[in-house]
């Protein structure tokens, strides 16, 4: 793996040394030694996802660390797939459930790429992970994120056109 910016080799450790270590889940998607927890609210296209590229969401739902369960993932812009944006909830907190965003780059290239997560609640505002990356950008985190909305932008350079300029919503409300 290579990271153009913003990345440590430690954060590629941790993210490898988690997939060893993934709890009990709900639902799973497995290919050989990836695995990834679904959560019950996930969608079909979600599911889909997962369980066509196991190895990606379980890599990002460990960048997200222990305890986060897929929620949505959607191939970006459409089934090109320059990106795939993934989010993550922690079950079990209703509305204020704490959630995690990864924006995966699938061009094989350096990319300048955007990710915002905003939470519902104004004052905790929005967390946001930018510049040129050859894996993903993130992981961006708000403690109280259902409701919220994540942006995902993806550019050939800071100031090119965008390839992708999505706005979802993180969890259903």
């Amino acid at each position: 793996m290579t990271y153009a910016s913003g990345k440590s080799m430690g954060a590629v450790f941790a993210m490898l040394l988690g997939l060893l270590f993934i709890g009990a889940p709900q639902a799973i998607a497995e290919t050989g030694s990836s695995t990834v927890q679904i959560s019950r609210e996930a969608n079909e296209p979600t599911r889909a996802i997962a369980a066509a590229a196991p190895a990606a969401a379980a890599a990002a739902a460990n960048v997200c660390g222990t305890g986060y369960t897929l929620y949505y993932a959607e191939r970006l812009p459409d089934e090109r797939r320059f990106g795939t944006l993934f989010i993550y909830t922690k079950p079990g907190a209703g509305n204020d459930q704490p959630v995690c965003s990864i924006f995966d780059n699938n061009t094989g290239v350096a990319k300048y790429m955007k990710i915002k997560l905003c939470s519902n609640y104004i004052a905790d505002g929005c967390k946001e992970d930018s510049g040129t990356f050859s894996q993903y950008a993130g992981p961006v985190y708000q403690k109280r994120g259902g409701c919220g909305k994540v942006t995902a932008i993806m550019k050939s350079t800071a100031s090119s056109p965008a390839l992708i300029d999505a706005v979802r919503g993180t969890t259903a409300c």
